[in-house]
């Protein structure tokens, strides 16, 4: 049987690129995008798309019907955005706090619940986060809100996997400093790269690394 995989926040680069190769490997795929446009690229790579905006409670609550009774080997959590490009201490609006909370943070305390009931036994969850949420590694103050919500996202992995021991092996994952809209042009890795061999680490994952933030190529990075 062909593995399923759903990827939640699958519109564009490293989303798009999941579903692109776990489609090309012959995964039965679900994606999630809010636009039209995203819907649009996900199912033109034989994918299932659907609607989902985890940003609002009514958003992100239209995947729970079109997954009740699914049964997923993989679940990938990337929706997220970056907020103000700061450098210091320059204090967020209330609204672009909210904007990246809200997507971030409380978009994945939304949709893990929804996940756990659909993974199969020994299934694979991860969250995309960030080197950056790491406050072990941190060396500058650069994008702080999103830092904050990324160290907020790891927590909230930590607690899913708390959740769910015995059942699905959970992990945040770093993905490189990846060429995409948000990493921008200059970063170091390609999308392919770096969706390849964060693949390579899902599907490598034994109990030792449940719970745990990895880099993309499976490495443990400090929380």
């Amino acid at each position: 049987m062909s593995a399923r995989v759903v990827i939640v926040g699958a519109s564009r680069g490293i989303g798009l690129e999941f579903v692109r190769q776990y489609r090309e490997a012959g995964a039965q795929v679900t994606a999630t995008a809010r636009s039209d446009e995203g819907l649009a690229r996900i199912t033109a790579l034989g994918a299932r798309a659907l609607r989902v905006d985890v940003a609002t409670a009514a958003g992100a609550s239209a995947l729970a019907w079109p997954i009740d009774g699914e049964v997923f080997d993989v679940a990938v959590l990337n929706a997220g955005v970056y907020g103000p490009r700061t450098s210091g201490l320059q204090a967020p609006s209330q609204a672009e706090f909210d904007a990246v909370m809200h997507t971030n943070v409380l978009g994945a305390m939304r949709v893990l619940p929804l996940l756990a009931e659909a993974l199969a036994p020994g299934a694979r969850l991860a969250v995309i986060s960030s080197r950056m949420g790491s406050m072990g590694l941190r060396a500058n103050p650069s994008g702080w809100l999103y830092r904050a919500s990324k160290a907020a996202l790891n927590s909230v992995l930590k607690d899913a996997s708390l959740a769910l021991a015995g059942r699905a092996l959970c992990v945040a994952l770093h993905p490189g400093w990846v060429r995409t809209d948000m990493g921008g042009e200059g970063a170091d890795l390609d999308v392919a790269d770096s969706v390849a061999t964060m693949r390579r680490t899902l599907a490598a994952l034994t109990p030792a690394e449940h719970g745990g933030f990895l880099n993309h190529d499976g490495q443990p990075l400090a929380w």
